[in-house]
């Protein structure tokens, strides 16, 4: 089904042993969020590629804290994958692409994304501190990583710069968000699927 600028919204579930998610995306929005992940450094990261992305975004989840939070943020990331390829539809009338380099301080990070139906990540980003307000940094590649998978799309986050991990994290997300928004965008008067294939 074609998506349509007023129908672009994705909303999915997920309910495991170890979590219990719920997401919903709309694409076409102003950049608010409404999020609840009981780890408040990645509800912060979240409201910012949100803000940035100008979408709109709600997250509820509890999960298995008590052990680590890999299995709430692979799980968001999944679910939030799954929703955002429901938001696109057969991707007809998008940009496709989108490309975001944000400073944030001493930390430069830069975001390409191609929702080209095939689920793939470059993660170049050296995190120097284990923990950013106890949300431990690995999870941040987890998070992307889910997320490429359920929504099938390429995405290169790239670090070159940053001393604190913080900056550097939050860079990557809103560069992802700019980046995110950009290739969902739709161009106007067109209703062509971008690919020469004719299906992405």
């Amino acid at each position: 089904m074609t998506a349509k600028t007023d129908k672009r919204t994705g909303r999915r579930e997920r309910t495991t042993k170890e979590t219990s998610i719920l997401v919903d995306l709309r694409l076409d929005g102003a950049g608010l969020a409404e999020i609840d992940t009981g780890l408040p450094f990645f509800d912060h990261m979240l409201n910012l590629a949100t803000a940035h992305g100008r979408f709109d975004l709600t997250v509820k989840a509890s999960g298995d804290l008590e052990v680590d939070g890999h299995h709430t943020v692979e799980d968001i990331g999944l679910t939030l994958g799954a929703a955002l390829a429901e938001a696109l539809g057969d991707k007809a009338g998008i940009t496709r692409y989108g490309q975001a380099y944000v400073p944030m301080d001493e930390a430069l990070a830069r975001a390409v994304i191609d929702l080209s139906g095939r689920p793939y990540l470059a993660f170049r980003a050296e995190l120097n501190q284990d923990r950013v307000g106890g949300f431990e940094s690995y999870l941040v590649r987890d998070f992307f990583q889910a997320l490429v998978n359920e929504s099938k799309a390429t995405l290169h986050l790239d670090a070159w710069h940053g001393q604190s991990a913080h900056h550097t994290i939050e860079a990557l997300f809103k560069a992802f968000g700019r980046a995110l928004g950009q290739a969902v965008a739709m161009v106007p008067g067109s209703a062509d699927i971008p690919s020469t294939k004719g299906v992405l």
